[in-house]
């Protein structure tokens, strides 16, 4: 190994992030992790407490992201049409620009032990909350069908966008700008109020 620029704790984060999203964090090794970040295997406790540990930054990091883009969603308001479109633009963009970080909160908080996984499962619920009020506002307003179950249509809603990790590359046929409206135009004609 040739001499290279001294590793910091956001470098090992960093590579667990890459490794989670690709590998899960149960076909992570501590291994696999120091030949990530390029440095000997003891050398990461210098750096870490454990692999759990970085697993909850990496987690905690996501559920930030989700947090602070539904939190820029309200800030800009308007009708419940208006903010379910913001906050499923915002998910997208948090998915896209930290694939890592969002595949691993997503997909590997359950490797957490309970009082991690429970604050995790905590902030899973407050996100879903701010789309189940955006549908609700959106029902009350007129935006969307007086019918429609906002809990129901925020799983829904979150379960398809949480998908498009999986099947969406950057540079197809297919814009992120293309693809938000896509969304957004399946997910309000669903629950709109004129069919």
């Amino acid at each position: 190994m040739t001499a290279s620029r001294s590793r910091t704790r956001e470098d090992v984060v960093k590579a667990a992030s890459r490794l989670f999203a690709a590998q899960g964090y149960h076909g992570t090794s501590m291994r696999d992790l120091a030949r990530e970040v390029g440095v000997l295997g003891s050398s990461l406790y210098s750096h870490i407490e454990s692999k759990e540990d970085l697993l909850v930054e990496v987690v905690e990091i996501g559920a930030a992201l989700f947090q602070a883009s539904a939190a820029k969603a309200v800030a800009r308001g308007g009708d419940g049409a208006e903010l379910l479109r913001s906050l499923v633009r915002g998910h997208n963009d948090v998915v896209l620009d930290h694939l890592d970080e969002a595949r691993t909160f997503l997909f590997e908080a359950d490797a957490l032990d309970e009082p991690h996984r429970q604050r995790v499962v905590a902030a899973r619920n407050d996100y879903e909350t701010v789309f189940r009020a955006a549908l609700e506002t959106g029902r009350k307003d007129g935006s969307f069908r007086a019918g429609i179950d906002p809990k129901l249509a925020a799983i829904l809603i979150l379960s398809m966008l949480n998908a498009v990790e999986r099947w969406y590359r950057p540079g197809g046929s297919l814009s992120r700008s293309a693809l938000a409206d896509a969304v957004v135009e399946f997910a309000t004609r669903g629950i709109g109020s004129r069919i």
